[in-house]
């Protein structure tokens, strides 16, 4: 089976990528901000209380419904980005007429992404509101790209899925091979339980801010939504933008441009969205997605449990390699401690940077994360390759929180029943699109999970097959010998 879409993620350590996921920037050196020693239990927490919650926001969608111009105009609207440096931009993107470009060009940072219009990396940017520090991750939306939406959507709290109303964008976004679909089940997957789904460009000729098309991409939405196991009632919000001149999104739309309008703007929205806690006390869980070299080594990731603090012991799996905090840094700023949910770079002595793979883990050493190379899993069939059965023997790529690794299904043990979410009773040796099925999946070299009932982040995976994604599954079961 071809891998063509997959870097090929074998035991040996990744190189540094000349592709990071992330925007680079460099770290203040230790002696910047240099802090009292002092130990972590004795940080007050009413510091703690104060601090506006912090939530990870992905932006998913089509290629062209303007995720990216969205998420810079957002930027604008905050107060991150000045007046000068969209003129710049604006100027810039009338240079290679591409004139509604220019508030895309605030998240889409290299030459490449700018000259094409496509988001490739996982862009990432700041912004506060009342309540909330969000950092935005523009996940792209070209189907080429995917595994990099993957790797942003995997750290989302939210997800903000962009629809553009405009005739004919809408439906290519949508129909089978469109992007849309394939994102909202890949987003589901990995945890992002809450959507905000904005109708974009409404303020289109072709819309003109109608109620009528507005309506109707709801309707064509809604039960593709709930098919994918959203509670639309609860879980899902609506609402019309134009990302472009930014109607709706800070304010509240005019009722002279928008009469039938009667619900929230979208920092309003982004607001109100209620998010699962994680557990600050519970065992210290950090995928690592990237890692460099900066007077030491630094790896980053976003903290699924746990906190950490500068001078912790931890250990890197699954290798058990002990390790130590030197240093803590959250946004661009070094901090004592950080608890579950923030985005962080670790400064860590005890380890080479090329003796770290993303896909790692940074976990406590008292109950650190099982390490396998087996696990049982129950699966969801979204669509095999054409003339596909999938069947012991059949090879996929798993994507785990920030493991990407070749797999097998090496036993496929019961089919459910999707209306009685029972196991039926025959024995099942092959199963087709849109089964649900019990397997147990083998991968080449060491990863690290946990069931999906302890740490859900950690045990939801996508397989996927030569750029498509053809299931969607959890954890259930870890053999027993498994663990450090």
């Amino acid at each position: 089976m071809g891998m063509t879409d997959e870097v090929d993620t074998k035991s040996q350590p990744v190189q540094a990528e000349p592709k990071s996921f992330f925007i680079p920037f460099s770290l203040p050196s230790l002696k910047d901000k240099e802090v009292a020693d002092m130990d972590c239990a004795e940080v007050p927490d009413e510091m703690e209380s104060q601090k506006k919650r912090h939530l990870n926001v992905v932006f998913i969608g089509h290629v062209d419904a303007g995720k990216s111009t969205t998420g810079g105009q957002i930027l604008f609207l905050s107060g991150q980005v000045d007046d000068r440096t969209i003129q710049k931009y604006e100027k810039e993107a009338k240079d290679k007429s591409r004139e509604s470009w220019y508030m895309a060009y605030i998240m889409d940072t290299n030459e490449e992404e700018r000259v094409k219009g496509k988001t490739v990396e996982v862009g990432r940017a700041q912004f506060e509101t009342e309540t909330t520090r969000f950092t935005i991750l523009d996940a792209p939306g070209h189907k080429s790209y995917v595994p990099n939406m993957i790797s942003g959507a995997s750290q989302a709290d939210i997800g903000v899925l962009v629809i553009s109303a405009r005739k004919g964008e809408f439906e290519t976004g949508y129909e089978r091979g469109g992007q849309t679909r394939e994102h909202v089940q890949l987003a589901k997957t990995l945890g992002v339980s809450k959507l905000l789904v904005v109708v974009n460009k409404m303020d289109d000729h072709t819309v003109n801010w109608s109620k009528e098309r507005y309506d109707e991409i709801e309707s064509k939405i809604v039960p593709f939504l709930r098919s994918s196991g959203y509670n639309v009632k609860k879980d899902v919000q609506f609402l019309p933008i134009s990302g472009l001149v930014g109607t709706n999104m800070k304010t509240r739309v005019d009722k002279n441009i928008c009469p039938w309008w009667n619900g929230p703007c979208l920092f309003e929205a982004l607001d109100s969205v209620e998010v699962p806690v994680r557990d600050p006390k519970g065992s210290y869980r950090m995928p690592i997605i990237d890692k460099f070299k900066d007077m030491g080594t630094v790896v980053m990731g976003k903290v699924e449990s746990g906190s950490i603090c500068e001078g912790d012991s931890l250990l890197v799996m699954p290798n058990k390699a002990p390790v130590k905090v030197l240093a803590v840094y959250c946004d661009e700023d070094k901090v004592r401690r950080a608890g579950p949910g923030e985005n962080l770079r670790v400064r860590l002595s005890g380890i080479e940077e090329e003796d770290i793979s993303s896909g790692f883990v940074l976990s406590s050493v008292v109950k650190p994360i099982p390490t396998v190379t087996e696990f049982t899993a129950q699966l969801q069939i979204l669509e095999l390759l054409e003339n596909a059965i999938f069947t012991a023997g059949y090879k996929a790529v798993l994507h785990i929180h920030s493991v990407v690794e070749e797999c097998e299904i090496v036993e496929l043990l019961q089919q459910i029943d999707p209306k009685t979410k029972k196991p039926m009773k025959k024995k099942v040796l092959f199963v087709k699109n849109g089964a649900v099925v019990v397997c147990r999946i083998q991968v080449n070299s060491l990863i690290c999970v946990e069931k999906f009932s302890d740490f859900p982040q950690l045990g939801r995976f996508t397989l996927r097959t030569e750029g498509k994604t053809i299931a969607v599954g959890k954890v259930t079961d870890l053999p027993s010998r498994s663990s450090a």
